[in-house]
């Protein structure tokens, strides 16, 4: 996988750019002005990245994910992540027959639901998974593959289904780890630090 270079990276001009960012030259941006990327992340092939969008530290998009920010917008928090394929979405059409569906109409003619999502710290969302507007993965959420989230979830737990369900807790070890690996990449950042100045 080719990432683009810093320079590159910065010409787009994104809201926010952090340190460490790793995207591919194969990831797609529209609206880059509404887009914050935190430290560390990493966005992979065949990504499409919309509307408002922020990235925390840490944040992994792997490959074929879709995070349409929209106007509402959606946030993922430090350490978590999407695996292959999931789409996020904080914009939806009514498909209920009342109203025109897709953007080539005029707005007067459909009806939108336009709420945020919000993705807290240490959750993981699985393969082929799908968050609909409003919702919010509370942190240490686990979304395991394919399921659809309609709900927000309870922290520290793990969902499954269409629609997604609470079927047991989560372990809180990575706290733990967390701790370990800020105070490991804060001693490398002094270290860099004083071997420049």
């Amino acid at each position: 996988m080719a990432y683009l270079l810093p320079d590159e990276l910065r010409a787009m001009g994104f809201h926010k750019l952090g340190r460490n960012v790793q995207v591919s030259t194969r990831a797609v941006f529209y609206e880059p002005h509404l887009i914050e990327l935190g430290d560390n992340v990493r966005i992979d092939d065949f990504c499409v990245i919309s509307g408002r969008v922020r990235l925390g530290r840490n944040v992994l998009i792997t490959v074929f994910c879709n995070v349409a920010g929209g106007q509402a917008g959606v946030s993922i928090d430090d350490f978590s992540g999407l695996a292959y394929g999931c789409h996020v979405f904080s914009q939806s059409e009514d498909f209920s027959g009342r109203h025109l569906n897709n953007s080539t109409l005029p707005r007067d003619l459909r009806l939108e639901t336009k709420k945020p999502v919000h993705i807290d710290r240490h959750c993981n969302v699985g393969t082929h998974c799908v968050i609909v507007p409003g919702v919010t993965l509370a942190e240490g959420t686990a979304v395991y593959a394919q399921s659809l989230v309609t709900k927000s979830t309870q922290p520290w737990s793990i969902y499954f289904g269409v629609p997604a369900r609470r079927i047991k807790g989560r372990r809180k070890d990575m706290l733990e780890l967390e701790k370990h690996y800020l105070q490991q990449e804060e001693g490398s950042v002094e270290t860099a630090s004083s071997i420049q100045g």
